[in-house]
Formats: structure tokens, C-alpha cells, sequence
């Protein structure tokens, strides 16, 4: 789980003769992650592509465009078929005439009928004017302006223009002005004016008359244009499957066809190179073994061992087979490959010897559990692991939902964050949103796993009274009665928080001991003393001044503790101590700690270690106090929507709502008399309000619950722990092959 699939570097050599069935069968295989070759070879050229290839690349691009254009999506594939190259040549051709056609038909008509819509847009205010159209245009010593404006400023510019002679045509905000001046001088005296001038539409007809005759035009052009969207939707439901099957098989060809561009060939040989599982390696030797016979050499030349940014650097040997049996080295030799050789010239052996053709590092395929892989999607948020790192996906499964689930804690919203989950799981066929649902399956789960324990079921505490007769085992401290566990919190965030650190801590050792044990103790190992030693001395019964006197009582075993567990304080241990005027500074182990960790860390990353030391050591596990803040304050959030809804006694350091007691409240007692709670003619509308606030309030929780606790659980995994130790960058695994959906072989 912590390390990805190991990788093994493999090579395969032989003659051009023979290459298209190779591609064939490695493509059949879906197992070799090929590499490209970068052209670093003397007398090796990269190859070219097979016959046809551009010929498939155009077919490809027209099936795409068709598709695009009838709007054809995987739902309507339809049962798989075997599609020819009969079938692509001839119903392909057919298929594209009549979709270009219909397509370019419904183009004409749908610019035809914006044309008619702004036409009537235009039309409008003249028919809101009442005169015709001959009579507002064609006279010679007379000019008149339509236009949409206010009366007033346009009666003030006339008034103060050298326009003597006019006459204005008013109705509603759309005027007409006739004057006895030429067009451009009318325009001009109404420049002060709040007004826009129109076109006046080239028409003789009344403008009432006109527009009827554009509204018919319209309902004709929207009725041809309706005739034929459905000649394409039946052209669509006709024709989808086949195109999604022709845009399968094309792009099997096209990938099998531009192959060669990735190998390595001379006039008769050619040279592949790539990466595979080394526990599938025997696959691919057999089977281009039985395809090709002798005709080849397929050689394991190293399984990338687990080194420095990814580079097989120190390899694990190779041990080949003389018989050149199941497809390997036909030399008996031991093949070794070094990515520390990269800067020399590369080779290429006759006899199966070193072949390094281009980028050195392993694809990387994370070995997850099930269970564990929609938190792999989460991970490649931040980038893939290096095939080198650890990969932190089973501790962010770990922690990420146990976080999220504590920091909401109630049964109601658990099943609800479960149910959009599984929705999310089963209704959608992308990888990142059926990982999201995963993610909030689980998360929904761990949230109602703990609102069982603190008695919860959308912030009402008689799920408690239930399960726990009252008393469930833990509480979230809002109520003033359980004040210490909302201390306790704190501190097990604190904790919570110290033991991550340490996690990614270890993580960033482990990674670091590819550059020797001294530096991962160092670089890693000071900051675990630092940082575990710290903590521990936050929590022995020295230096008590600056401590809150809860660290020490809400897990003790007196009255006030809120999980008693007998812890008062670790023992200080002490070695030494050291006069400081007035006072002994007493030195324990774990001040001791904290003092060497320190010291380590300076000297590891110099003066700036000391600030690190403060935001990273301290800073970033107190970060994780956010853990109980937003514990309760969705807590807070839930009392209070149910306190207005269902109103509320406070009595002996308890809350008790009111629409659940069987005695009736005390008067001095009621915090709140609660919407249900109303009398007399206000019952009616109580009830209504109360049942949209109890609704809506929850939903709003819910909804906050994502976008706080989801993402402050997210943010403590992303920054504070990844931060510790995560680099990324891993290259994906992509092997050369294509899933078959729609089509099929035979």
C-alpha cells in the first residue's frame, strides 16, 4: 500500500518484418507503458507510421465532428458490433453528406429567423406609434426622426436649434418628429436630447400589418427549423452507435498506426522500449513469444528499485535465459541498467544488451486496497506520487474520515452524507466523482459512527436517551454541564494532531535514507525528537504558570474530568538542573528532547530552523485545535436551529427542549418558549415557520458541514502533513492499448 507496483524496464528487439504483429499483440496485452524515443541513438531514427495512418486520423476527425453535431454521448451506444472498413468507407460517407446537409439547413434557418426576431424587435415601437410607414419616409423638403426617448428634452433641444418648422407624433415613450429642414440638421438639434433614433423599416404597409407578416414568417421558419432538429434527433438515434463504434476502432488504428513513431528503427530492425508490472512480465514474453516466434528478443533489462526522485539508480539484477525461453535475452548474460549512466552515450546491443531509449522513470501504479482507492483521486489533487515515495493515500483513508466524521458527529447527518455518497457512486461514470462518492460513503459513515456515540440524530440528544438510557459515553461539550469535554477536545486534538505530524515525520526519514542514514536522522529524525519532545514537556507538571490547569484535570480521574482515565500530567524525569537567578530550570527527558531536536534542526537547516522550529513544531499542531472548533460549532449550529424550532429549558448546567418534555416547563427555566410551542391563533403559523426553519437550518448545517469540517480536514491533510514529507510528480501509467466499450473483434 505504501509503495507503488514495482516496475520492470523492458525491451523489445527485432525485425521490421515482424513489427506490425508485435504492435498487435502488445496492444491486445494492455500491459507495456512504452517510452518514447528521444533520437539520442546513432544510426537509429524514430520509425514512421504505417500505411493508412493518415487516412484513419482524418476518419477520426470527421466521426468526432459528427458527434459533436448530433450531440452523441456513450448513452446511446447501444449492444457492441463489429464495424469494417467497408462499413467506415461507405455508411461513414453517407452518414457525413446527409448530417452536413441537414446541419447546414438548420444553420440557414437559424440565422433566417434571428434575422426575423430582431426585425419584429425592431417593428415594435412603431406599431406602439400607430402611422404607417409610408408616411414616416421618401419626402423631399421634409424630414422626420422615430425614435425612443423623453418628450421634454426633446421639445427643449428643438426649441434652442435653429429648427423652426416641426410637429412631434407622441405615443407612450416612442415620438416621431417632423421638421422643414433637411435629415442631418434635425439629427444634430437632437444630439442634447434624451433620445435614440430607429431605423425606419423599407415598407409601405402599416406597421401592425407588417408585423403580423413577420410573426407569420416566424412560426414558418420555427416550423421548418423544428422539422429538421427532429430529422437529426432521428439521424442521432439512428446513427449513434455506429459512430461511436467507428470512432473506437479508428482510434485503435490510428494508436496502432502511429506506434512506430515511438521506436527506434534502422532500415531492417526497430527497437521498443517501455514499462511494465514485473509480475505481468512473463505475459508479455509468452505471448509475443507464440505470436512472432524467434523473430524477436524481448529482454527485462531492470526492476526499478524504490531510489532517489524515481531513478532506478541501484537496480535489482536480472538473471536471463539461455534458451532465450519465454521471450528474454537469448545471451545468457545478466542484464543491469543504471539511470546514473544516462549521461553517456547510449547503446544498443545486438545480442539483447543495455537499452535505454529516452525519459528513465517508472510510471507509477498505486497499490491500493479497494476500499482504499477513491482517496487516491483526494491525493492527485496535489499530484501523483514519485515512484520513489511513499504514498500517503492509506493514511489520509485513515485520518481524513475519522477527522470529518468527529467534527460532525451526528447519526441523521451520517445517513445523509452516506446517501449522497452512494448516489454519487452509482449515478455517475466519472472516476473523480465516483471517488468523491466513495470518499463521502465512508466519511458518512465514520459521521454516523460517532453520532451514535455522542447520542445524536440531527442535534437531538434523545437518540441518546435511546441507545445509552441517557447517558451516552462521550458528549461535545456545548452544553455548560459538559464543559470539560469540550476541553478534552482540544487536547486530543493537540494530540491527534502530533501523532499525524509524526506520521508524515517518519514518511519524510523513510524517503530521506535514500541519501543515507545521517541525513534522514538529520533532516527527519530532528524534527520527531523536536516535536515529540516538545509536546511531551507541554505536558508534564513543570513550568505550570503559562498551562491551563484543564490539561491536567479533564483526563484525570476527579469529578471535573470529562474521560477519566487517571492522567494528571507525564512525569518530568529529570536529569539535571540549571540555576537561572532566582530559580532551578529543571531539565527533564523531555525538555531534553526538545533541546537536542532543536539543535539538530539548526544545524540541518541553519538559522531558519530556529522560526521553523515555532510555526512547524508548535504553530502546526495547534493548527489541529480547529479539529474541536468546528466540533462545535456545528454542534452550536444544530442546538440552535432546534432551540428556536422546538424551544428550550436550561436546567442544572442542561439544555432540555421543551416539544420533548412530558411535565411542564418552569417558567424561571425557559431559555426559549420554541416556534411549536405557540398559542392561540400564532399555533398555526408557529408550526408552519418552525417546520421550515427545523428543515432549511438543518439543511444549511449539512451543506456547512462539507464546507467547513470537509474542508479543514482536507487542509490539515494537504498542508500540515503532506507538507512534511509529499514532493509529487509521478508519471502516470498509461499503457499502450485501447477498452473496448463498443466494439467488438469478431
Amino acid at each position: 500500500m505504501l509503495r507503488p507496483e514495482r516496475m520492470s524496464r523492458v525491451s523489445v528487439t527485432g525485425s521490421k518484418r515482424v513489427m506490425d504483429d508485435v504492435i498487435e499483440t502488445v496492444h491486445d496485452l494492455g500491459l507495456l507503458h512504452v517510452t518514447e524515443y528521444d533520437g539520442s541513438w546513432d544510426y537509429f531514427e524514430p520509425g514512421d507510421p504505417a500505411e493508412g495512418a493518415e487516412d484513419g486520423s482524418e476518419k477520426l476527425v470527421t466521426v468526432r465532428s459528427l458527434k459533436s453535431i448530433l450531440d452523441v454521448d456513450e448513452a446511446d451506444a447501444g449492444p457492441t458490433r463489429l464495424v469494417t472498413d467497408e462499413a467506415l468507407d461507405e455508411e461513414l460517407e453517407e452518414i457525413r453528406q446527409t448530417v452536413n446537409e441537414l446541419d447546414d439547413r438548420r444553420d440557414e434557418l437559424t440565422d433566417e429567423l434571428r434575422t426575423i426576431e430582431d426585425e419584429i424587435q425592431t417593428i415594435d415601437p412603431f406599431v406602439t406609434l400607430g402611422i404607417d410607414l409610408d408616411l414616416l419616409q421618401g419626402y423631399e423638403n421634409l424630414s422626420v426622426v422615430v425614435g425612443e426617448g423623453d418628450i421634454e428634452t426633446v421639445r427643449d433641444a428643438l426649441a434652442h436649434s435653429d429648427v423652426d418648422l416641426y410637429q412631434f407624433f407622441q405615443e407612450d415613450d416612442v415620438i416621431a418628429v417632423a421638421a422643414r429642414t433637411d435629415e442631418d440638421t434635425l439629427q444634430d438639434a437632437l444630439v442634447s436630447a434624451t433620445f435614440t433614433e430607429l431605423t425606419v423599416p423599407d415598407s409601405e404597409a402599416d406597421p401592425e400589418s407588417h408585423r403580423e407578416e413577420l410573426q407569420h414568417r416566424k412560426q414558418q421558419l420555427e416550423s421548418k427549423l423544428t422539422t429538421v432538429e427532429d430529422e437529426l434527433e432521428d439521424l442521432r438515434l439512428d446513427v449513434a452507435g455506429f459512430l461511436l463504434a467507428a470512432e473506437e476502432k479508428l482510434a485503435i488504428d490510428v494508436q496502432k498506426s502511429e506506434a512506430p513513431l515511438t521506436f527506434a528503427t534502422t532500415e531492417h530492425a526497430f527497437v521498443a522500449e517501455g514499462w511494465i508490472p514485473s509480475d505481468r512480465y512473463a505475459d508479455l514474453a509468452e505471448a509475443l513469444t507464440d505470436a512472432v516466434g524467434e523473430a524477436i528478443e524481448v529482454d527485462e533489462l531492470e526492476r526499478a528499485d524504490y531510489s532517489d526522485e524515481g531513478h532506478p539508480e541501484s537496480t535489482e539484477t536480472v538473471e536471463t535465459d539461455d534458451s532465450g525461453g519465454s521471450g528474454g535475452a537469448s545471451t545468457g548474460e545478466t542484464v543491469e541498467a543504471s539511470a546514473s549512466d544516462e549521461t553517456e552515450s547510449q547503446e544498443v546491443a545486438a545480442d539483447g544488451g543495455l537499452v535505454t531509449m529516452g525519459d528513465s522513470r517508472p510510471p507509477v501504479i498505486q497499490d491500493n486496497p479497494g476500499v482504499v482507492k477513491p482517496f487516491e483521486a483526494l491525493v492527485e489533487i496535489i499530484n501523483r506520487p514519485q515512484y520513489d515515495e511513499l504514498d500517503p493515500t492509506v493514511v489520509f483513508f485513515l485520518t481524513f474520515p475519522a477527522f470529518f466524521g468527529f467534527m460532525i458527529g451526528d447519526l441523521g447527518y451520517g445517513i445523509l452524507y452516506m446517501g449522497l455518497g452512494y448516489w454519487l457512486l452509482k449515478s455517475f461514470d466519472n472516476d473523480v466523482v465516483k471517488s468523491l462518492g466513495g470518499v463521502g460513503l465512508l466519511s458518512g459513515l465514520f459521521t454516523a459512527i460517532f453520532g451514535v456515540l455522542y447520542g445524536e440524530l440531527f442535534g437531538l440528544h434523545q437518540l441518546g436517551d435511546i441507545l445509552w438510557n441517557g447517558h451516552p459515553p462521550i458528549h461535545k461539550g456545548l452544553q455548560p454541564h459538559y464543559l470539560a469535554y469540550g476541553q478534552a477536545w482540544l487536547l486530543v486534538s493537540v494530540i491527534a494532531g502530533v501523532l499525524h505530524l509524526v506520521v508524515g515525520r517518519i514518511f519524510d526519514f523513510y524517503n530521506n535514507l535514500d541519501h543515507g542514514l545521517g541525513e534522514a536522522i538529520m533532516e527527519s529524525g530532528s524534527w520527531i525528537l523536536f516535536t515529540v519532545g516538545l509536546w511531551l514537556w507541554v505536558f508534564t507538571r513543570t513550568a505550570m504558570g503559562p498551562k491551563p490547569s484543564f490539561m491536567f484535570e479533564v483526563f484525570g480521574s476527579g469529578e471535573g474530568a470529562a474521560l477519566p482515565i487517571g492522567f494528571t500530567g507525564f512525569p518530568v524525569l529529570e536529569l539535571f538542573r540549571v540555576p537561572l537567578g532566582g530559580f532551578d530550570l529543571v531539565v527533564g527527558v523531555a525538555l531534553a528532547m526538545t533541546i537536542v531536536g532543536l539543535i539538530m534542526v539548526i544545524a540541518a537547516e541553519g538559522g531558519i530552523g530556529l522560526i521553523e522550529s515555532i510555526t512547524q513544531g508548535f504553530g502546526h499542531v495547534v493548527s489541529y485545535t480547529r479539529i474541536a472548533a468546528v466540533l462545535l460549532a456545528k454542534a452550536g449550529m444544530a442546538l440552535a436551529v432546534n432551540l428556536l424550532v422546538f424551544g428550550a429549558t436550561l436546567h442544572g448546567g442542561e439544555f432540555h427542549l421543551i416539544w420533548f418534555m412530558s411535565e411542564e416547563p418552569v417558567a424561571d427555566d425557559v431559555v426559549f418558549q420554541g416556534l411549536l410551542n405557540l398559542d392561540g391563533s400564532m399555533a398555526i403559523v408557529g408550526l408552519l415557520f418552525g417546520l421550515v426553519l427545523l428543515v432549511l437550518g438543518h439543511l444549511l448545517v449539512l451543506v456547512l458541514g462539507i464546507t467547513s469540517a470537509g474542508l479543514q480536514a482536507v487542509r490539515l491533510e494537504y498542508v500540515e502533513f503532506f507538507g512534511k514529507f509529499f514532493e509529487g510528480g509521478g508519471k502516470a501509467y498509461e499503457p499502450f492499448g485501447y477498452d473496448r466499450e463498443f466494439t467488438t473483434e469478431e
